[in-house]
């Protein structure tokens, strides 16, 4: 099978400043997606966790990659 995409890393530098963010494709209409072409790599398309037989919804997906990056960077997140 290919290997499609499920999510993004986005950083931006703006006069000294940065911005990051994640994206990660939990359960959205996949046909919006239709006519984009993930990171410029042709012959891929884009995928979720639902799609991949994985059904969570927004608030477990949350806790799984806060829990994540807690253990990962030893930081607890506030809300």
């Amino acid at each position: 099978g290919a290997e499609d995409k499920i999510a993004a890393i986005g950083i931006r530098v703006r006069r000294w400043a940065t911005f990051h963010g994640i994206s990660l494709n939990v359960d959205p209409d996949l046909s919006h997606f239709d006519g984009i072409v993930p990171c410029g790599v042709r012959g891929r398309g884009v995928t979720s966790l639902v799609d991949l037989g994985r059904p969570v919804t927004m608030a477990e997906a949350d806790a799984a990659l806060r829990a994540a990056f807690e253990e990962v960077f030893g930081a607890t997140l506030r809300v």
